[in-house]
């Protein structure tokens, strides 16, 4: 008994396996399969039938016996690396006429390339300027008049205090303020930022409309479609000093009524767009399709939107093939959970270069037809006279009872 259960499990597993994969909404045929570890890059056409987090992506292989699921890792063209905290001493403090001085010791002998201010001014328009030296008599300028400031008032909060500049390497780093204000340094840290910059995939933000609304620009955009989105850049024609308060907000659900489509809408993120950074906004991997960006003048006069670039990271998953087979993509589960394979644990080491393989055209997976019994009695007026037939036989029966009785 205990064999025949394990033949039955057996036969069972493959067929279990098919099922399932039945639940699945598009497949793209895999091809030139040649090794063991293959490359799988993700086409954007995808991202129109899968779940947010991607847990619904499987590789399965087909043979005339089984039905084989491919263990893979995701990756993304995000950055990555890490940021050092590096030990220091402030060892002096002094100020004279041209401003406020601080000067750091570094014990150990590794480069920086970013140092954390924080102060407990709240206001503050500065110019700062870093030098580094080996013996604090002979010193060597890093960055020279770089902007730091602080605005917070009823309409903006914002602070820019960070100072980021190439690899440096010197054991004292000292820093000028050029001020009449005292300085109120709350704390300071000094960073090694060995990350590796992401690379982006730009989306079609041509179909867009810049709207004026009282005091505020909106602009709508519409992806033509569903993207993982992760950056943000708006270009402003005006060269002078500015600091707006923005706010990203995308559909996520939408009804048609008869004065047209309505949208209902979620907050992404805000933030502060202003001259003194150039490099965008970059905020959690979310699946975009349709975007509203505002930007609150108040009493200023609006900004002149030049261009406007949304972008995201490009996916790829690294599979492990391990026999010949038939095999494909498959996505497009609501149900479905994210995966567990031992190639995503922590230590696993992936193959350094793999070759990407070829996807095929997406095809819709074929669902189990459903047998639908059809009732006994489609036409309501059998149903009405078999109810009548009824009531007149237990109408009849019941005045024969009386009858007999009386």
């Amino acid at each position: 008994m205990k064999r025949k259960s394990i033949y039955l499990f057996l036969l069972l597993c493959p067929l279990a396996l098919l099922a399932q994969l039945t639940e699945y909404k598009v497949q793209m045929p895999l091809s030139a399969i040649s090794d063991t570890w293959h490359t799988v890059k993700l086409p954007t056409s995808v991202f129109d039938d899968i779940k947010d987090d991607f847990s619904d992506i499987r590789i399965y292989g087909t043979t005339e016996k089984d039905t084989i699921e491919v263990p893979y890792v995701l990756r993304s063209s995000g950055p990555t690396g890490i940021e050092s905290v590096l030990e220091f001493e402030l060892i002096n403090s002094t100020s004279n006429g041209s401003g406020y001085f601080y000067t750091y010791a570094v014990p150990v002998n590794k480069p920086i390339n970013k140092m954390k201010l924080s102060f407990e001014n709240e206001n503050f328009d500065w110019n700062v300027t870093l030098e580094g030296s080996h013996n604090q008599k002979q010193w060597f300028t890093i960055l020279e008049d770089y902007r730091i400031l602080s605005i917070q008032n009823g309409q903006t909060n914002y602070t820019f205090t960070d100072l980021t500049f190439s690899d440096a390497d010197y054991t004292y780093y000292r820093i000028h303020i050029k001020t009449d204000d005292i300085p109120q340094l709350k704390s300071s840290s000094i960073r090694l930022n060995k990350n590796v910059p992401a690379t982006y995939v730009d989306y079609n933000t041509e179909d867009s409309n810049i709207t004026q609304k009282g005091k505020t620009t909106q602009i709508d955009i519409d992806l033509k479609g569903r993207f993982p989105t992760t950056y943000l850049k708006v270009n402003i024609k005006d060269d002078y000093d500015f600091y707006r308060p923005i706010s990203v907000s995308y559909v996520i659900d939408s009804a048609k009524t008869e004065k047209g489509w309505k949208y209902s809408y979620q907050n992404l993120f805000t933030g502060t767009l202003t001259s003194l950074e150039k490099k965008g906004f970059s905020f959690k991997n979310t699946m975009l399709g349709k975007v509203r960006i505002s930007i609150q003048h108040y009493d200023n006069p609006s900004l002149k939107i030049e261009s406007v670039y949304l972008k995201g990271y490009s996916y790829e998953l690294i599979g492990r093939f391990a026999e010949p087979a038939k095999y494909y993509l498959a996505y497009g589960n609501p149900r479905a959970y994210a995966p567990k394979y031992d190639l995503q644990q922590t230590g696993f080491e992936l193959p350094e270069n793999s070759t990407s393989l070829t996807l095929g055209k997406a095809e819709n997976i074929d669902k189990p037809t459903t047998v639908i019994q059809a009732p006994l009695f489609e036409n309501k007026w059998w149903l009405w006279s078999i109810m009548g037939l009824i009531i007149l036989v237990l109408g009849g029966a019941t005045l024969k009872m009386m009858k007999e009785k009386g």
